[in-house]
């Protein structure tokens, strides 16, 4: 593990810190676990804007500053007097003991305990936090965390994970809570970002599966995530429940799929680096030296998608089209390719995707024929 952590240090600098991955990068991880680029570039803690940067396509990809700020403030709001209408919150829709009462004495189940999680490092918040789990779960009493710090295994690297809190319930099961400051309008919030929460939450879940795993018994970590959000159009927080069973078993087949980081490194020509201290040619040659796994998808979940999406358009890539379109073509993978099976120049015809281009460019060639159009591909 310490050669691999040199030589990931290698990669992206000798005096580049490492960039957190965060849960929002592993569920884009997970769901294109076939990109190698990716996978590298988190492993090793690049930063991929720094480095979309370099080499001359800049993202826009990330949260704004405002949109920042007011998370945070609505954070605060909801934890606030030690987190009183938070574990009102969880009480109301998930249950698992008394109403739980801040300042009630010691073993008292209403009680409610709010350890320190403070350490040096990742790795001390990470041990101080199982710590805090193993003794909330023998107290049989509310337990919130408040950024607690989760370490989750990432094709052999550790990754270091910060949910907004967890709560540990009197009857022993153990709940993640994912506050967003996005509205939920009339008890329902936009379906697109209810579903990025729901694929953010399911990664802690998943990191908390695995420290549960190392207690005798294993406390059941609650499928069940609470989201909160402001209601309506105040700042009075509200809840709903999130089902992440599916996004739970996604991202834990996405995840394993995942080919080790070390073998990916270690495939590398000698001497490769994404220092953006770099020239920007070198820094594109290090970058084209990984394999990619381009997809529209990417423009909404990666830095470096704008570089990605250019070097598959140039090379006449089909994935440039869409995920749905790639797994329709079979084996044409490029542009080139799919254009030379609808004009009947190549492939197999008894290839179905072949079959169906050269169907879809008779039909089109007979429509243009009819309205006296341009019957070329």
């Amino acid at each position: 593990m310490t050669a691999l952590r040199q030589r990931l240090a290698e990669l992206r600098g000798p005096a580049v810190p490492a960039k957190a991955l965060d849960a929002r990068a592993l569920a884009a991880l997970a769901a294109n676990p076939g990109c190698r680029r990716r996978a590298l570039l988190d492993g090793a803690g690049v930063d991929k804007s720094a480095l979309a940067q370099a080499l001359g396509s800049p993202s826009g990809f990330g949260q704004s500053q405002f949109a920042f700020v007011r998370g945070n403030a609505f954070e605060a709001k909801v934890k606030a007097d030690g987190g009183a209408e938070l574990l009102r919150l969880v009480h109301a829709h998930l249950g698992g003991g008394p109403e739980p009462t801040t300042g009630a004495p010691d073993g008292d189940p209403a009680a409610v305990r709010t350890p320190d999680l403070a350490a040096a490092g990742p790795e001390g918040r990470a041990a101080r936090t199982a710590l805090a789990l193993r003794e909330a779960s023998g107290t049989r009493a509310w337990t919130l965390l408040d950024h607690p710090m989760l370490a989750l295994d990432v094709a052999g690297s550790p990754a270091f994970l910060e949910p907004d809190a967890v709560v540990v319930h009197p009857d022993g099961h153990w709940t993640v809570v994912e506050i967003k400051s996005f509205p939920m309008i009339d008890g329902a919030a936009d379906a697109a970002k209810v579903g990025s929460a729901a694929r953010q939450a399911a990664v802690y879940a998943l990191a908390l599966q695995q420290v549960a795993g190392h207690l005798d018994p294993a406390p059941p970590v609650h499928h069940r995530v609470l989201l909160v959000c402001p209601k309506d159009f105040s700042n009075q927080p509200t809840a709903a429940v999130m089902d992440v069973r599916k996004q739970l078993s996604v991202t834990k087949r996405q995840l394993g799929r995942l080919t080790r980081i070390e073998d990916i490194a270690d495939a590398l020509p000698e001497g490769t680096t994404f220092d953006v201290e770099r020239p920007a040619a070198e820094l594109t040659e290090a970058v084209e030296s990984v394999p990619a796994a381009y997809a529209p998808e990417c423009l909404a979940a990666c830095e470096l998608a704008f570089h990605c999406r250019e070097r598959a358009r140039g090379d006449g890539e089909v994935t440039a089209l869409g995920r749905s379109v790639r797994g329709e073509l079979g084996a044409l993978t490029a542009v080139e390719d799919v254009l030379a099976a609808a004009r009947g120049t190549a492939g197999d015809p008894d290839d179905p995707a072949v079959a169906a281009l050269r169907r879809a460019a008779g039909l089109r060639a007979e429509a243009l024929a009819a309205a006296g159009g341009d019957t070329a591909c």
